[in-house]
């Protein structure tokens, strides 16, 4: 039996880490290759770790709910080996070390036997970057021919895709990170620096005083602990303010929040006002008095529970999806001043094109075709026409984006929402975005979307008319600067023009909504923007073959 290691995938260039949520398998399990072991959960998405090898799990490495680095191992798997040939001929002279495990390229162990020799007569071991990866289950991880500097440097300071997220939401420049203390290995600059940063930075400006008043010199009279207060000194204080949460997705804003609003609040034993005597000779018995007694014991003050004032009432505790979406969802209204335009399409040869095509699609394609693609295609066509629509926004720079990356909004059963991204949509056609978009959202129901499906996104879309709505005024999805609202097709009277004039007809109708980040988009290019989605969906040849 070999004993394999099971590593922490790799997820995608800006995971790096991972809760584990359940496991799948416990110690004594069969597991078969390619079998789920365990849930875990990253800042995106839910996702399962497979095993690459059969055999018997042994060991556990982390319990649920710990924090996991990508590549770290996670679970010692025993494996199945095949018979093995007859033994060799002992040869005692030569002492044989234990036998080391190693991994080939597909994955699988063997046993390689390695001879003692006197460590005085190895050479030195140069560690080149392609003997970093011959360690077991390496497999599982993306391989490089050598590691690469991380994506975000300054000088030799490494900063984490959180704390890159915190400062991009928080319009932290490059410059002003790199002015700021870590305490993290090696001066790294942690999650908890920079928060403590943000709030100590909007603490000084919520305190700065009025210094167009004279300020007098405040002198605390001597106290008499000893005799009851009948005079409330009341001493002004300045509200701690609330910094925008940093991070589109995450646990880690809940985490800020707990930790600000712990700080907001006053001491839990902060003391009685008492009554300022008038001798001074009076404050010093009471001061020695004060010194000799112990000081009571500080306790942390209890978390609040919720509770219900009558006995109907249900008290439903967020899911960690719940939560996220919630986080995302404030800190992208407290980090762009959202406007939206609306624009009412006439897509009445849109809908008779579709019913036409619609069986012999599927037919030919094995795909049903739904209007989520055509309203994509027709989104990508004026993003072509509009680029600074494709836009993020990095403290004061604006960074066009290549790629066009469209992220769908997909409700799930559970009543949640999650927004898997269709890369590179301008290369795709109309099929191709027809089965990507089934794709996403079947694997989206299922909960079978991996971390890299939700990422990368650059412009999103929400049907709301599937819920019937006719339009709506959705939330921008951060780092993302425009979002479109497509609202129900309703059958309507409108006027249409024709060679004989103008005339009353029955079309099917339908609002578009494009809510956009006012910093970057203003109302020309964003109406513009909107109008010009219209006109593809209103043109649309009804000749056209798919």
């Amino acid at each position: 039996m070999a004993k394999y290691q099971l590593l922490l995938p790799k997820m995608g260039e800006s995971v790096a880490e991972a809760t584990v949520i359940k496991w799948l398998k416990n110690p004594g399990d069969k597991v078969d290759a390619d079998e789920a072991v365990m849930e875990i959960a990253t800042d995106k998405v839910d996702s399962d770790v497979p095993s690459p090898v059969a055999g018997k799990l042994v060991e556990q490495l982390y319990q649920e709910n710990d924090v996991v680095q990508v590549g770290a191992v996670i679970a010692v798997i025993e494996t199945y080996e095949p018979d093995t040939p007859p033994p060799l001929p002992a040869q005692p002279e030569t002492p044989v070390a234990d036998e080391p495990y190693h991994a080939n390229g597909n994955g699988t162990l063997y046993h390689e036997s390695v001879p003692f020799t006197d460590i005085k007569d190895q050479p030195e071991l140069e560690l080149q970057p392609e003997n970093l990866y011959n360690i077991p289950g390496v497999d599982q991880l993306e391989q490089r021919p050598a590691p690469t500097a991380p994506v975000f440097k300054a000088e030799g300071r490494f900063y984490s895709p959180l704390v890159r997220n915190i400062a991009t939401q928080e319009g932290i420049s490059t410059d002003e990170l790199d002015h700021i203390p870590g305490t993290g290995s090696d001066g790294r600059l942690t999650k908890d620096d920079l928060l403590n940063y943000l709030q100590n930075k909007t603490s000084q400006v919520a305190s700065t005083p009025d210094v167009s008043q004279p300020v007098e010199a405040f002198n605390p009279p001597p106290v008499d602990v000893s005799s009851p207060p009948s005079i409330e000194t009341v001493i002004p204080h300045t509200e701690a303010v609330l910094p925008s949460s940093a991070q589109p997705g995450v646990v880690d804003s809940i985490e800020q929040q707990e930790v600000v609003t712990e700080e907001a609040q006053p001491a839990a034993n902060s003391s009685e006002p008492v009554q300022p005597t008038a001798s001074e000779d009076a404050a010093e018995p009471a001061q020695a008095k004060t010194e000799e007694a112990p000081a009571p014991e500080s306790k942390p003050a209890p978390a609040p529970v919720a509770t219900s004032t009558s006995g109907a009432d249900e008290i439903i505790e967020m899911d960690r999806m719940r939560r996220l979406i919630a986080e995302h969802m404030v800190m992208s209204k407290q980090t762009s001043p959202h406007v939206t335009s609306f624009v009412e399409a006439d897509v009445t040869n849109l809908v008779l094109w579709r019913e036409k095509v619609k069986n012999s699609f599927e037919k030919r394609e094995g795909e049903k075709i739904t209007f989520t693609p055509i309203f994509i295609e027709a989104v990508v066509k004026a993003i072509k026409d509009f680029p600074m629509i494709n836009v993020t926004v990095n403290g004061t720079q604006i960074i066009k984006k290549a790629a066009i990356n469209i992220s769908m909004a997909t409700a799930l059963p559970n009543g949640n929402l999650i927004v898997p991204v269709i890369k590179k949509a301008d290369e795709l056609n109309l099929v191709g975005l027809t089965k990507a978009v089934n794709d996403l959202a079947g694997r989206a129901r299922i909960g079978k979307l991996l971390p890299d499906d939700v990422k990368e996104g650059t412009f999103t879309i929400t049907n709301v008319g599937s819920f019937g709505n006719v339009m709506g005024t959705p939330i921008i999805n951060q780092p993302q600067v425009a979002i479109l609202a497509v609202g129900a097709i309703k059958k309507k009277p409108a006027v249409i023009e024709t060679k004989e004039g103008d005339m009353i007809a029955i079309r099917h109708m339908m609002f578009l909504s494009l809510s956009y980040d006012h910093r970057v988009v203003d109302g020309a290019l964003g109406g513009s923007f909107v109008r010009r989605v219209a006109d593809y969906l209103e043109r649309w040849d009804s000749s056209r073959e798919f």
